[in-house]
């Protein structure tokens, strides 16, 4: 769904962490669009903008961690 901005993200982390690092990223496209504090000022900015669906949300961290989640099933999954 968002292959651009996340091949972009991971080509042109380590430029966007050194500039960018701890805050988070909205990118479109091979873009980046803004950069907030945190995801909720990203996104209610980044909608008023653009319509949901068409940007991602990106922390701008260093690494791996960045782009990977863990998602935990215990109790979830019977």
């Amino acid at each position: 769904m968002f292959e651009k901005e996340f091949d972009y993200f991971v080509a042109h982390q380590k430029e966007l962490v050194e500039k960018y690092r701890g805050k988070v990223l909205v990118l479109k496209g091979a873009k980046v669009v803004g950069v907030y504090p945190n995801a909720l000022d990203a996104y209610l900015s980044a909608k008023k903008k653009h319509k949901p669906g068409t940007f991602m949300i990106q922390p701008c961290v260093p690494g791996p961690e960045a782009y990977t989640v863990t998602i935990a099933t215990a109790g979830i999954v019977s």
